[in-house]
């Protein structure tokens, strides 16, 4: 498969990236960001560019391709809400049309966060414009699944962690078990995708019970 991944940069789709390298299912992935993920590799192609509200001078760059891990995303604390629909919701579907554009048939894996709103109308402003999200998504593939991960661990060879991710992986093995159903590891998220990319299952919303689900079949 060839996929492209944003949000690279980042621990979520740093992680991805790298389960994506590791297996023989991949054989291109196409990164696109504002900043360089770090890492090379014969299987990585890099594309940087600084304005994910107009991606018509990619064109080219993101035909061909058979799936899209989304993984870039802010967080809403101490953001205005115009800021954070845009980063978030407008941004999101900018990549989303352009691609249901020129690759109709594209699998488009999209990481949202639990608890997100489907319903649009709950009280967390951050849920709402990611049900929202989700629900566009939905729209424009056939094959998009929502992925909805809580607490995740980073996998071997990250680099893009931030220092409050590094200050409570220690803790990871004692509250491992205290979060259950909530947690999961970023090799599980990045085979989840992959799975979703395969066989098209027909849940589309994935929680976390899901992703391991399909990492571990």
């Amino acid at each position: 498969m060839k996929i492209i991944i944003t949000g690279a940069s980042g621990m979520v789709g740093e992680g991805v990236l790298l389960q994506c390298l590791r297996t023989d299912k991949v054989t291109e992935v196409l990164v696109v960001g504002r900043r360089s993920c770090g890492h090379q590799h014969p299987k990585l192609r890099e594309v940087l560019h600084d304005d994910f509200m107009n991606l018509a001078p990619l064109e080219k760059e993101l035909t061909g391709y058979d799936a899209c891990f989304f993984c870039l995303g802010v967080s809403s604390v101490l953001m205005k809400p115009e800021d954070y629909k845009r980063l978030t919701f407008d941004l999101t579907l900018e990549m989303g049309r352009h691609l249901a554009r020129v690759s109709p048939d594209l699998t488009f894996c999209y990481v949202t966060g639990m608890h997100t709103d489907s319903s649009e109308k709950g009280s967390l402003r951050w849920a709402r414009v990611k049900g929202a999200t989700e629900n566009e998504l939905l729209r424009l593939f056939e094959n998009a699944y929502m992925f909805r991960p809580g607490a995740m661990s980073a996998i071997k060879g990250q680099k893009n962690l931030k220092l409050i991710y590094k200050s409570v992986a220690p803790l990871l093995p004692i509250l491992k078990p205290l979060l259950g159903n909530s947690f999961c590891t970023l090799e599980e998220v990045g085979r989840a995708m992959l799975a979703c990319a395969r066989s098209h299952p027909k849940k589309h919303l994935i929680e976390v019970a899901d992703i391991k689900a399909l990492a571990n079949p």
